[in-house]
Formats: C-alpha cells, structure tokens, sequence
C-alpha cells in the first residue's frame, strides 16, 4: 500500500486538470504576466535604444527627438519577449517524509510541485526544478508537457525516499540564483525548519526580480498533539514522548509550530508570498497566490 507514502508519476499527472480548471490572472511585481523580457535586441515591448533608420522599419518607431537632434532619422528599437522561467525548488529534507492524515508531507510537496509546473505550462512559461545536492544537476527549463513532464518524474524520484545527498535547502537557493532570470517565478516546497535554517539575506535578494512563492508542508499531528504518549519508532528502538505535560508541549511547539509562525509573519515583510499547505488540505488550495497582485 503506497497511496500517500510514496508519490506516483501517473497522480501528478492526472493534477494537470487542477491546474486548468483554476485559472488565473498573472501578474507580478514587475508587470510580468506570461512572457519576461530578454536582453536581445529586436520588436517588443520595451524601449532598448535608437539606431539609424534603415529602410523597412516601421516608421511608427521613429525616435522623432534624436532625428531632430542628428538630423538624420532613427528609429526604437525594444527589447524582445521571451518565455519566462517558473523554477520550483524542492526541499528534500528528511522532516518531510512523514505524515498522519491522508499523505505525507513529501507526496503533498510532490503535488504541489506538479500543480505548479502545470500551471506554468499553462501560461506559456519554461518550467525547470533542482534540489539541496551538489551532486546531481538541476532539470533544465523546456516548455510545453515535455518540460512538465521532466519536472513531474523529478519530484517522483525526489519524493519517493529522502535522498542520501540532501544539502539543505540553502544550497538549493544558491543553485537557484544561478538559474533566475529578472521576471522568473521561483516557487519553494519545504519544511518550515529549512526555510528558518536559511539566511534571512537571501529572500528580499530573491524576491527583488523574481515572484517568489513559499509552500510550507506540514502536517496537523504538528500543530496538535493529543494530550498523551506518542509512540515512535527510531531504528530498531520504541520511544514514547509524554506530551501530557506543559513542558514537553511547549518543547513541541517550539519545534513544529514555531518556526511556521516565523515564516507566515516575516517572509511576507522580506517580498514573499507564503502558504501552509497542509497534509489534509487540496493540493491546489495554494493557487490563489499566484493571482495576487504585488506592488510595484
């Protein structure tokens, strides 16, 4: 029996449907809204530079200002569209192989991470994802179903067991910066422990170009434990935690709780959108967020 324990390529799949039935208006920070802009000089939306009118251009680009200057005419040229990028990085840290209600906390970041890349799909994005690892590569940002696909059997081998060479979730920010373009989309799946073990630095130098959505995966045994002994199992070894007492809640609390409030209340203040996403929730209960309008 693996339904909820182990995430299935043929269940990511099937979510494409979620993220086609909830559509949503896209617009970023900066006024990104499907396509990004690339350095590449040619016909777009944004003023480049001006350079001598050759014949065949179109005479309304005409930079009238310089022409009467030079006296001779030039014209606009704009920066040319480009699709943009949505990279969605996946926290692989063993806190997230775990889960009491309806999956774990890794096949409901697995889902998430499917949604996501089908709703960049969607939009006409390029999609890509990478982990914490300094040893294997991220996968590369291809458009249409292929590149969701990539992505989705990705976040299968991710998620199906903690990987051995887990480095952090910091790592995984550092490998993501290299990717990021002006105007991408980053999306974190993670543990509320990996995002408090990042430098608050880097966020707000994430967020300042790019759309940054947080999804925190947790679980309600987290944020409720019964007045009780928890029976674990560590190795071989049976461990019960009395949580009956004031002490031991408030150790747990610090533990679980915590570090979820932290991030509900301060990544917002450093220019990112977050969520908790519970084990029990939809999966596409966060796609809201990306019809949000940030100010600019």
């Amino acid at each position: 029996m693996t339904d909820g324990v182990v995430p299935t390529l043929a269940e990511l799949i099937a979510l494409r449907a979620s993220a086609q039935a909830r559509r949503t208006p896209l617009r970023g920070r900066h006024g990104v809204s499907g396509h990004a802009l690339s350095p590449h000089r040619g016909r777009g939306m944004e003023y480049a530079e001006s350079r001598e009118y050759s014949i065949g251009d179109d005479a309304r680009h005409i930079d009238w200002r310089l022409t009467a200057r030079s006296g001779k005419p030039h014209t606009k040229l704009f920066q040319a569209e480009r699709e943009r990028l949505t990279l969605i990085v996946a926290d692989t840290a063993p806190a997230l192989y775990f889960g009491t209600r309806v999956r774990f906390k890794s096949v409901q970041a697995a889902r998430a991470g499917a949604i996501a890349a089908w709703a960049a799909i969607r939009d006409g994005d390029r999609v890509a994802a990478l982990r914490g690892s300094n040893s294997e590569a991220p996968v590369p940002p291809a458009a249409g179903p292929r590149g969701a696909l990539r992505v989705l059997d990705a976040l299968v081998r991710w998620y199906s067991r903690p990987p051995a060479d887990d480095a952090g979730l910091t790592v995984a920010l550092d490998h993501a910066r290299r990717l990021l373009r002006p105007g991408s989309r980053l999306i974190v799946l993670a543990d509320a422990a990996s995002v408090a073990a990042v430098p608050t630095q880097r966020w707000p130098a994430l967020s300042m170009h790019n759309e940054v959505i947080v999804l925190l995966l947790t679980d309600p045994l987290e944020h409720d434990p019964p007045l009780a002994a928890l029976p674990f199992r560590v190795q071989q070894h049976r461990l019960d935690l009395d949580l009956s007492t004031a002490g031991q809640r408030q150790r747990w609390r610090q533990e679980f709780v915590v570090p979820v409030e932290s991030a509900l209340a301060q990544l917002p203040v450093r220019g990112v959108r977050v969520q908790q996403l519970s084990t029990d929730a939809a999966s596409d209960a966060w796609l809201p967020l990306l019809a949000r309008v940030r100010a600019a």
